[in-house]
Order: structure tokens, then C-alpha cells, then sequence
């Protein structure tokens, strides 16, 4: 492996940097976007009990003791529970406008990942190319003959970089779009559980 690194050039390096942010970035968002997973149905049920019988400070608490951005954002709302509908509206979104970005963060890196590296993937296929030439220009200079081997190294670079760049690029796109399809998940939960918490709330003061 370090030996194809050194064949392949400087522009290994770049690709080697996005390769290690990449790999931070998806076990970072992993981690996050499994604790911030829950039941959110049997949620919604139990926090829709607590409302009806009036018992606001055990939803409250349920809120606080669940993680993730649902159970915050619910409990913005839960805390405008003698509002009128729109401010509980307001307080929900005001929260979401928080939130939401933590469930997207970095995510949008990964695609600048995903992109880049095949392009700095196809640099070094152009530097190595280049190298390669320039070593048939030196020999045709001096009239030696040039050898395969005298073309090897410029070869390797022109190889080796490309296929570093796909390496990195495809499983980084692929996990790219999985964060993506989850996060809209996420977000379709948050707006469900808001619209029915604002429903709840508002049936409870007979709006």
C-alpha cells in the first residue's frame, strides 16, 4: 500500500486527506443519527397521553429524558402548551431552525468529497502522463533509446491516482446519499410529530 501511495505521486496526498476526513465524517454522523433514532410512534402515543390528562411536566420530562431532535423540538412546543396555536406553531419552528442543522451537518462534505476526489484522481492521471512524456523527450534529446521502464513511473501516477480518486469516491457518495435519505427521514418525523402535537395542544384549549 505505501508503496503504491509513493508511486502515485504528490497528488496521493489530497486523496489520502479526503479519504481520512470521509471516513471521520460518516462514523461522526453514524454515531449521531443512531442516538438521535427513536420509536417515534410509541413517543407520540405516550406524549399524547400525558397532554390529554393534563399532566404537562411528564411530557416535559419525557421530552428531556428521549434524545434526538424530535423530543426537543416537541418539547419547545409542549412549553407553549396555554399559547394560542400560532406562537406553539412559532416555538416548534423556532426550535426545527436549530435542530435541523445538527442532523445535516457535514453531510453536504461528503458530497464536495465525492466529487473532488476523482478530480484530483484525474490530476494525477494528467501529472503522470506529463511525466511520462517528458521522460521520451529527455531520451529523444540525448538520442538513447527509451525503455518501458523508463515510462513506468509516469504510468504508475497516471493509474494509481485514478483509481485512489474512484476508491474514495464511491463509497463516499453512497454513504452520502444514505445520510441524505435518512435526514429527510428524520425531518418528515419532525414535521408529523409537530403537526399532530399542534393539533393535541390546540383540541385541548378548543381551538
Amino acid at each position: 500500500m505505501l508503496e503504491w501511495i509513493i508511486k502515485g505521486g504528490p497528488v496521493m496526498i489530497p486523496i489520502l486527506l479526503c479519504s481520512v476526513l470521509a471516513f471521520a465524517i460518516i462514523i461522526e454522523r453514524f454515531l449521531y443519527l443512531q442516538k438521535a433514532k427513536i420509536d417515534t410512534k410509541k413517543f407520540m402515543d405516550d406524549i399524547s397521553t400525558s397532554l390529554k390528562r393534563n399532566r404537562i411536566m411528564e411530557a416535559i420530562d419525557m421530552c428531556e429524558q428521549t434524545p434526538g431532535p424530535i423530543a426537543d423540538i416537541l418539547k419547545a412546543g409542549i412549553l407553549k402548551h396555554d399559547r394560542t396555536r400560532y406562537e406553539i406553531k412559532e416555538a416548534i419552528e423556532d426550535a426545527g431552525l436549530h435542530e435541523i442543522p445538527k442532523l445535516e451537518k457535514n453531510v453536504g462534505l461528503l458530497a464536495t468529497i465525492a466529487h473532488i476526489a476523482p478530480l484530483l484522481g484525474l490530476l494525477g492521471t494528467v501529472t503522470g502522463m506529463v511525466n511520462a512524456f517528458q521522460v521520451v523527450q529527455e531520451k529523444s534529446t540525448t538520442l538513447n533509446p527509451v525503455s518501458p521502464a523508463d515510462l513506468a513511473g509516469g504510468i504508475w501516477e497516471a493509474l494509481i491516482t485514478t483509481v485512489a480518486g474512484l476508491i474514495v469516491a464511491i463509497p463516499t457518495l453512497a454513504t452520502y446519499n444514505y445520510f441524505v435519505s435518512r435526514v429527510n427521514n428524520f425531518i418528515l418525523e419532525i414535521e408529523t410529530s409537530a403537526t399532530d402535537l399542534i393539533n393535541i395542544l390546540s383540541e385541548k384549549r378548543g381551538e
